[in-house]
């Protein structure tokens, strides 16, 4: 939501020296973002956008109190003056009655008056044009110009076009037509707010827009002025189904405070006769049979340091709410706090207060840290296997991987291996579904033969797999499992996946020949995660404890310099035996100096392989006989190697 507000008009209501790029630039940085201030003649306008939460903060009067409680803070002073209302002299020349619903509004607050349709004063037609509002005529304009000062909507009809000196105010029926003010006609779905003026005839579509049938003119001579309270609810229900977004409309829906209609009314009285020769001829009308009790809200001074990561001084928590129009008393450390009316609707939790204390103490004033009480374990997030699922499951997607659910019963067939090994279900639904799996590799090759047609697929699944457990349920394990199939697929390819996953989750793999099957198992350290497997030609797969995994996942990192010596590249080629695996040979290059970063199998013939080994020092230049001394290590204990 966006207002726009004169900074002269503003000053009515707030005591400062402050310039207006001063409280600009001092509301921006704690409470509304003032998007822009524009000169205007010997004035400025504030344009001003409100978060939705705050429909308190879309009026002139709600403003400046802001203004008063935050400019303190930046050593400026500042005071909020509040409107100065009365109750008017009443002459009772009319009896209206008013028939409400509580369930549909709220308060109502009503009174009839003469007038005189003419011109608005050139200050009220300036202020409303430049809060982007149109000014039509003085009637017209009281109600805009009370909206934008005081905060609540109000109406005006006029009286005398109103059949009879009665309303009912009543939710609509389904197929009921009204006409508004701008010459639309709309259609209501049912359980609208509406007003009838006794006869059955709908004058008024509450909390939206008035009705043509009911709307002042120049001939008017007496107006109903009209504040009525709904539920935001049944606001914006109407509001969108009929497509008007009017300023009442938006703030409607937003739970405008119900203690404001009674201020609305009377200001709106004190317009009504200072610009329309407006009389009071009726009592005044005040129906409330629910009045709103903020609820008490309590936070301790310790919690409150806690959650905003540095000391605040209590006196300092109590004089920031006590700014804000919040009833405060401190007993023991603890603060117990009622919100005022005008922000009753949204504070209910120890968070809420803390909230309004850290942005009026000032978010720029926070030292860049995390709180205390945010420890490692909760950087990691272990305790959340769920973030963990979620990120190996984003990282397959954006490598190709389509994720797959499959049955996690399967058929004799499907079963890998011995029966008397297997969870048998005792009642199964069919043949196809009687062993719990043990592992998840064959229903994703199921995936495959169904999927025959596809040349190219990469799936993966995070599912349980089930062990006996003696005679008690079956032990369930977690595990992350996939296949690639495609042609001239090479196994290092679904490797690579599989490292990289290891980067993701903040930890390194390492291989090692499977020894019963073609492929590899894979490590963490000295624990077994997992196997990749090559299944054919064009077909591998990969299946991994998942909670193995999340015992080593970690979002922190160790960050090494570079450095500033150049490193030493070179290629060596050694004749070893086919049993020793490139794993093994790799391993033992880099036992052999600290200098060495970095060791990959380059080429390989036969019994030939070329390996490409990069060393660097963090403390020196690297001379040829420094090398040449670890190359001749690297040869011996590689000699050591095939020996064995």
């Amino acid at each position: 939501m966006n207002i726009k507000v004169l900074d002269s008009w503003l000053r009515e209501y707030l005591k400062t020296d402050a310039k207006p790029q001063e409280i600009a630039k001092n509301l921006s940085l704690t409470s509304v973002s003032i998007e822009r201030l524009e000169k205007y003649g010997d004035d400025y306008v504030y344009d001003i956008e409100v978060t939705t939460n705050r429909p308190d903060l879309m009026s002139v009067v709600g403003l400046a109190r802001e203004a008063a409680a935050v400019l303190p803070q930046f050593g400026i002073k500042a005071t909020f003056i509040p409107p100065t209302l009365q109750k008017p002299e009443i002459k009772s020349e009319v009896a209206l009655t008013i028939t409400n619903d509580p369930e549909l509004v709220y308060r109502i607050c009503a009174v009839v008056m003469e007038v005189k349709v003419q011109p608005s004063p050139k200050k009220v037609t300036e202020r409303l044009e430049t809060s982007d509002i149109r000014s039509l005529n003085n009637l017209i304009d009281v109600t805009n110009y009370v909206m934008r000062t005081i905060g609540h909507p109000t109406h005006v009809f006029d009286f005398d076009r109103l059949k009879t000196d009665k309303l009912v105010i009543r939710a609509s029926k389904k197929g009921e037509e009204v006409k508004t003010l701008d010459g639309k006609t709309h259609l209501l779905q049912g359980g609208d707010i509406v007003a009838e003026d006794g006869s059955g005839r709908i004058v008024d579509l509450l909390g939206i827009m008035g009705l043509e049938n009911s709307v002042v003119t120049d001939k008017t001579t007496r107006i109903l002025f009209f504040i009525d309270n709904n539920d935001p609810i049944r606001m914006r229900k109407t509001s969108m189904s009929l497509a008007i977004r009017s300023e009442a409309a938006q703030l409607n829906e937003k739970e405008v405070d119900q203690e404001l209609s009674y201020d609305a009314l009377l200001y709106g009285i004190k317009c009504f006769s200072e610009f329309a020769n407006g009389r009071v001829v009726s009592e005044l009308i005040d129906i409330y049979p629910k009045k709103q009790t903020p609820k008490k809200i309590t936070v301790s001074e310790e919690k409150i340091n806690s959650v905003i990561g540095v000391k605040i001084p209590l006196k300092t928590d109590i004089a920031i709410l006590t700014s804000l129009g919040f009833s405060v008393e401190e007993k023991k450390g603890v603060i117990i706090a009622i919100p005022p009316s005008w922000r009753a609707s949204e504070m209910h939790i120890p968070e809420d207060l803390i909230e309004e204390i850290a942005r009026v103490y000032g978010y720029h004033n926070l030292p860049s840290i995390l709180p205390p009480d945010i420890s490692e374990e909760t950087l990691q997030q272990k305790s959340d296997p769920f973030f963990w699922e979620q990120r190996i499951k984003h990282a397959l997607k954006y490598w190709g991987f389509t994720e797959v659910y499959t049955y996690s019963m399967v058929s004799e067939e499907l079963l890998e291996g011995p029966l008397n090994e297997a969870v048998i279900l005792k009642n199964p639904l069919d043949e196809e579904h009687v062993y719990m799996r043990k592992t998840l590799v064959p229903s994703l090759l199921q995936v495959l033969r169904e999927n025959k047609a596809y040349k190219k697929i990469s799936i993966f699944e995070i599912a349980n797999i089930y062990e006996k457990n003696g005679n008690g349920l079956p032990k369930e394990k977690r595990m992350l499992a996939g296949i690639v199939k495609k042609d001239d697929l090479s196994f290092y390819e679904v490797k690579g996946y599989v490292e990289q996953l290891g980067v993701d989750l903040g930890f390194s793999f390492s291989f090692k020949l499977a020894s019963q099957s073609l492929g590899a198992d894979v490590y963490i350290g000295k624990d077994k995660v997992g196997t990749i497997e090559e299944l054919d030609d064009d077909i591998v797969d990969f299946e991994l404890e998942f909670e193995v995994l999340l015992a080593y996942a970690s979002l922190k990192k160790k960050y090494t310099p570079l450095s500033k010596y150049p490193p030493v590249v070179e290629d060596i080629a050694l004749e070893i035996d086919d049993d020793i695996s490139t794993g093994q040979i790799i391993e033992t290059i880099k036992k052999q100096s600290t200098t060495i970063k970095d060791v990959t199998l380059l080429d390989k013939y036969q019994t030939r392989r070329t390996f490409h080994i990069v060393y660097q020092s963090d403390t020196q230049n690297l001379s040829n006989e420094i090398v040449g001394e670890i190359r001749k290590n690297i040869i011996s204990s590689l000699q050591n190697m095939k020996k064995k």
